[in-house]
């Protein structure tokens, strides 16, 4: 049984479950009919106009989104899949600061659920730099489904690794 390094901080109660599904090859299954298609948010202006529209209902008063894009070199699953950076430039005498997101690529077949936790994931960053308790309610706040998507989405990351794409 390999190792489980996307539920490894979970109880070994649920991990015990998740090897189940793994062993007995229902883990696609519970996937599928959790969460039984894929969205349409394909290129980086429809991600950006997705995650401008989460900011504006739920972070008005958060810095603005320069660039939000998919990033194909995040391929590596055991990398971040998002990444919240705030690129400083230079201009003239002053310094500009710009936030930018980048979601992995391999979320553009994924549930919209799955993306949307990415997303709200990483807009969380503008207000809270840490993931700490302050983080995580912001999260809640934003989508109060977070918690048991972040797992569902490390059960999606699992699947990968071991049987290859789902949908």
């Amino acid at each position: 049984m390999p190792k489980l390094i996307y539920v490894a901080h979970y109880p070994e109660q649920i991990q015990a479950q998740v090897r189940h599904l793994i062993k007995e090859e229902n883990l696609g299954k519970y996937l599928l009919k959790k969460y039984p298609k894929t969205h349409s948010i394909t290129t980086d202006k429809a991600l950006y106009t997705y995650t401008l529209q989460l900011k504006n209902d739920f972070l008005k008063k958060s810095g603005t989104l320069s660039k939000v894009l998919y990033d194909g070199k995040k391929c590596d699953l055991h990398d971040a899949l998002g990444l919240h950076t705030v690129a400083v430039r230079v201009q003239g005498g002053n310094l500009k600061s710009k936030n930018e997101i980048r979601v992995a690529s391999s979320f553009k077949t994924a549930p919209e659920e799955f993306l949307r936790m990415i997303v709200v994931h990483e807009l969380a960053h503008l207000k809270e730099k840490s993931h700490d308790k302050a983080f995580y309610a912001l999260c809640s706040n934003i989508e109060p489904q977070y918690h048991q998507l972040e797992f569902d989405v490390r059960l999606y990351l699992t699947h990968l690794d071991l049987f290859g794409k789902l949908y």
